[in-house]
């Protein structure tokens, strides 16, 4: 018997069964009842509610096995809202305003249009620097795959000429990848904790833009999970202190004994691209020059 036999696989695998299968389908009653097909091509069977378990396995699987494959080693994560617009379609809200209130949010979105350039350049300089080290890529770009932030984030990527990461999620109105994640690294996910996952599973830094409740929840989860001690600390900047500080009152937190004084130093805050990847730059002693 030689090595050959001795470690030869003795299995047809999967995909080999799966052509048989088709091959064997004579067109019977029998073979074209859903009871007959293989459980793992079996769509409205793996759609039960028993099988919620299997779902959430492949959820998480998935996106894991790709993106180790693509050798994707760290990300720069940046999260942001989906309304801000791109500068130049700004004026565009505020024409379209109906109402003395429309028009004051408006104004206020078009205040914030300069985190979408921010947020561009931030990815252009992660992905510009080209940080590699055994054989897998660091700061790759990943957002959430949507329009305004996380456009303006796969597009910096793309500026460098360079892959990013998109994490969408299906939401019961339209929501489709923007045009600058890269195909073969845009996922769409059925569940929110698994998306949250992975964006935090593989990133070094998170940039955190202006945005609404699916913002905030992405950012008080992060910063839990490092205040507790289940994740380790990492960069996490805040873009727009302005803003964050009207939104939350950080200070009020600490002085009500909620949180510890210490925990404000868990983030910071920053204006612009240049501070936020000097930033990144200082805690992981980078030099990409």
């Amino acid at each position: 018997m030689t090595n050959k036999d001795l470690h030869d696989r003795r299995f047809y695998r999967a995909k080999q069964e799966a052509e048989f299968a088709e091959k064997a389908d004579v067109g019977t009653p029998q073979t074209r009842d859903p009871a007959y097909r293989l459980a793992f091509q079996d769509t409205e069977f793996l759609l039960r509610e028993e099988l919620r378990p299997v779902r959430f396995q492949l959820e998480l699987l998935k996106p894991e096995m790709l993106l180790d494959e693509a050798g994707i080693g760290s990300t720069l994560v940046m999260y942001g809202s989906a309304r801000i617009p791109e500068p130049g379609k700004a004026d565009a809200l505020i024409e379209a305003a109906v109402d003395e209130e429309s028009r004051r949010i408006a104004e206020r979105l078009k205040e914030k249009a300069k985190y979408y350039d921010e947020a561009r350049k931030l990815a252009r300089l992660a992905s510009a620097c080209g940080l590699s080290a055994d054989g897998k890529r660091d700061f790759v770009v990943c957002s959430g795959g949507g329009p305004s932030i996380m456009e303006a984030a796969n597009r910096g990527a793309a500026d460098a000429g360079q892959e990013s990461i998109g994490l969408n999620i299906v939401l019961p109105h339209e929501q489709a990848p923007n045009q600058y994640v890269t195909p073969s690294l845009s996922f769409q996910f059925h569940y929110f904790a698994l998306r949250k996952m992975h964006f935090l599973l593989r990133a070094r830094a998170v940039a955190v833009f202006p945005g609404g409740f699916g913002t905030l929840d992405e950012f008080l989860e992060l910063v839990t999970l490092v205040q507790t001690g289940k994740m380790e600390k990492l960069p996490i900047l805040l873009f727009g202190e302005a803003f964050w500080k009207r939104v939350i009152n950080f200070e009020a937190l600490a002085e009500e004994g909620t949180i510890s004084r210490a925990d404000l130093d868990l983030f910071q805050f920053v204006e612009t691209a240049d501070q936020a990847w000097a930033i990144i730059e200082d805690f992981y002693d980078l030099s990409c020059d």
